[in-house]
């Protein structure tokens, strides 16, 4: 199997592999991309992706989790979420929790859900591994610390622009052909 870094070195062929790009957003989806695809392959075996292993993980560690605990935990969009989540409905790795609140779709593990998942533990214990091998544990250790900033910068930021484009006030939008009108 390919390691981490030659699979990124062969993704960026004819590209200046000292810099992958001058954009951040995209060198931080290249190398998600890459990371990702390892986990995957090393994970197969259990029948899991690594964003799935992410899902039942959290969901493992909290007992049980709604929507907004796992939005929150996993920084991922509601829509991508449920759509993962009906998957691993549908193969019967999770199910829905009864909450005192109908309208909060809360999620536990399926006995079946927990035995895929120790499966996958060990598996994805090796792909941790042999990503911390290649970066090493100090480096990891950095990046990590300023890839965590950078989590809350942008979710920080993100939040901020939603309450700001909530508290605006909406203008009617004006057709042109009315406007056209108005002046004539």
């Amino acid at each position: 199997m390919a390691s981490m870094i030659e699979r990124v070195a062969v993704s960026t062929a004819g590209q200046d592999r000292g810099r992958l790009s001058p954009c951040v957003c995209d060198t931080l989806r290249m190398v998600t991309r890459a990371v990702t695809q390892l986990y995957d392959d090393v994970l197969r075996p259990s029948g899991l992706r690594v964003t799935q292993f992410s899902i039942l993980a959290t969901i493992a560690r909290l007992g049980q989790a709604n929507l907004k605990q796992l939005e929150d935990a996993l920084a991922i969009d509601q829509t991508t979420l449920t759509r993962s989540l009906n998957i691993l409905q549908r193969d019967g790795l999770i199910e829905r929790a009864p909450h005192p609140d109908g309208r909060i779709k809360a999620m536990r593990l399926t006995s079946k859900g927990r035995r895929v998942l120790e499966v996958a533990r060990p598996l994805w214990a090796q792909a941790q591994h042999k990503v911390l091998r290649e970066v090493g544990t100090k480096a990891w250790a950095d990046a990590e610390g300023r890839l965590t900033h950078l989590l809350h910068v942008a979710v920080r930021k993100r939040r901020l622009g939603r309450e700001r484009a909530r508290a605006r006030p909406r203008r009617p939008i004006r057709r042109a052909s009315r406007m056209k009108r108005a002046d004539g």
